[in-house]
């Protein structure tokens, strides 16, 4: 009796595993799908964006390079391969202004694995010019331009691109520029008690009596600016060598602003545009919710944080974000360009937003 018994159990336990790896199979299958119909209602309706090669289509495509890496799906691979050869592979025009940088990042991944079509020249030359060429922003002649990266969503914009670079071309010197002008915006906005970055220096701390904070009396840190920042860094930290010698601070801030983000996580699951001031837009928001997700399940599957105290944390956001996710493959609830917190709506939407929904499901695939 006790041997039928213990082979019972062993079959059920047999079962109920399999059971468990069945189900996440179907859950991986059914990310990978919604990842796939964000990709396709997004390469069907492009934004009307100032250039191909601006900003908001870098931050998608950087979303499609990581979807790409997660599947292995051709379908992504096709869209970079596309997107490089309509634009020429060129960034933006501006070398100065790190978000003409951010649609480099696709070029150099696809570089990694070995897409002979990619035309590096332009990026190698935006990088040179842009760390090394001279700039009124550089010298501090105007007042919100005292350093290179002055606004906070600079350092997912140019930081991981010069980081891939530097791991293709394995040269310390562009980790060490690029850490240079890191710390001057680290050092500027920065707020070492809360945790998070102001996104300009209009949103430093004066006092009570500052004219920049919100209603219920809290400084303004904005969602999707600090996304920028938490996305960024785990894409630097994922090029970064084990042994550079700055990694340390990169991996502690890291840390210091995942606590944060998990602590003001509300109980729906997405944040809210003002992550201290959540009742003063009363609904979840997806592109710095995507970011957030992002950078907490890439932390989870290289083991810089707990799996068992952040893991409810990305899978309550990963429904919000789904939830947000129209039938047609639309990604709403994201709110529009901007450069604080403001509103946003189901059917609001911006290609940004589909690359940090893309680049949620690419580390939430992973997760075991």
């Amino acid at each position: 009796m006790r041997k039928f018994t213990a082979l019972y159990l062993s079959i059920l336990g047999m079962l109920l595993f399999q059971s468990c790896k069945t189900t996440k199979s179907i859950e991986k299958t059914e990310t990978e799908v919604k990842m796939l119909k964000a990709l396709e209602w997004q390469e069907a309706n492009p934004i009307q964006a100032q250039s191909p090669t601006d900003w908001t289509n870098g931050a998608y495509y950087t979303g499609v390079a990581k979807a790409h890496q997660s599947t292995g799906n051709r379908e992504f691979l096709t869209a970079l391969i596309d997107m490089g050869q309509r634009n020429n592979w060129q960034p933006w025009e501006r070398y100065y202004h790190a978000d003409d940088l951010v649609i480099t990042y696709p070029y150099l991944y696809l570089v990694t694995i070995g897409v002979k079509e990619v035309d590096l020249k332009p990026t190698e030359k935006i990088i040179e010019e842009h760390l090394y060429k001279p700039h009124a922003w550089k010298e501090g002649e105007r007042e919100m331009e005292k350093i290179l990266w002055w606004w906070c969503d600079a350092l997912f914009m140019a930081p991981p691109a010069l980081t891939l670079y530097a791991e293709l071309e394995d040269n310390q010197k562009y980790l060490d520029e690029m850490h240079k002008y890191y710390m001057e915006t680290y050092n500027l906005l920065y707020d070492k008690e809360e945790h998070l970055f102001a996104r300009d220096n209009r949103f430093l701390w004066k006092g009570e009596d500052s004219d920049k904070k919100e209603e219920n009396g809290k400084k303004i840190f904005w969602s999707r600016g600090n996304g920028w920042v938490l996305g960024g860094l785990a894409l630097i930290l994922e090029n970064m060598p084990k042994n550079y010698e700055h990694r340390p601070f990169y991996v502690n801030l890291y840390k210091e602003m995942a606590a944060k983000i998990k602590e003001i996580q509300p109980a729906s699951g997405l944040w809210h545009t003002s992550l201290l001031s959540p009742e003063s837009y009363d609904h979840g928001e997806v592109s710095g919710s995507g970011f957030f997700t992002f950078a907490l399940a890439w932390g989870i599957n290289n083991g810089l944080l707990d799996k068992a105290e952040y893991s409810p944390v990305v899978n309550k956001t990963w429904k919000g974000l789904q939830a947000a996710q129209q039938e047609s493959g639309k990604v709403g609830w994201v709110q529009n360009i901007g450069a604080e917190p403001k509103p946003a709506t189901k059917d609001s939407w911006q290609n940004y937003g589909t690359g940090a929904f893309l680049l949620a499901g690419s580390e939430m695939l992973k997760l075991k």
